[in-house]
């Protein structure tokens, strides 16, 4: 028979066992503590873990692309062409819309180029340019009906494509438009400049 002296001695044992035996600023004070050594810990057994590594810097520019002339160009008549390089999935398109856009180039800021295969799953778009309103739109892509606002720097507008267009940044040098880099990595490639050298 349990008397009631062991019964009271239980009863303080199991508070005592439930309230907590630390408080809050110890225990983050101990657990800082204890991640400041086991990173010096790291850095102390596994030397090279923790180190900067000296490299060179690859610095490789677009390759410059003369695209046509600005007095040429007509309105809402788009030109095609390849950029950066005649390889595959390059084709590109360059259109005067009529109203001012991002990265816009020429005096009214309107002449854009930009990819033509689709973020998705690389449709072609050839053909795809719309006038809409105030809209200039790159789409809807044969593949999954995507479409691309080419007015705002080509984001999704509707459809499966999840990425913006790649834009080709262009400059003016009088009348002449020149491609002189790409914003964003053209579809299917892993560097646009890379696959560029290798083709």
């Amino acid at each position: 028979m349990i008397s009631n002296t062991d019964k009271s001695n239980k009863q303080e044992s199991a508070k005592e066992h439930n309230k907590c035996m630390i408080s809050r600023r110890q225990f983050l004070m101990y657990t800082g503590a204890a991640a400041g050594a086991a990173s010096v810990m790291s850095i102390t057994m596994f030397p090279g873990t923790a180190q900067a590594v000296e490299a060179k810097a690859r610095v490789v520019g677009y390759p410059r692309k003369l695209l046509g002339k600005l007095s040429a160009l007509k309105l809402n008549e788009p030109l095609y062409f390849n950029y950066p390089d005649d390889g595959p999935n390059t084709q590109g398109i360059l259109v005067r819309m009529g109203v001012p856009a991002g990265g816009g180039l020429g005096p009214k800021q309107d002449v854009v180029g930009f990819s033509l295969m689709c973020t998705h799953q690389g449709g072609p778009m050839n053909g795809a340019y719309k006038v809409v309103g105030e809209h200039r739109v790159l789409g809807q892509c044969p593949f999954h009906l995507s479409t691309f606002d080419m007015r705002r720097h080509g984001i999704i507008v509707s459809g499966q494509a999840y990425e913006s267009l790649p834009q080709i940044l262009l400059e003016l040098e009088g009348d002449e438009i020149y491609a002189v880099g790409v914003m964003g990595l053209l579809f299917g490639r892993t560097d646009n400049i890379i696959a560029m050298q290798e083709a």
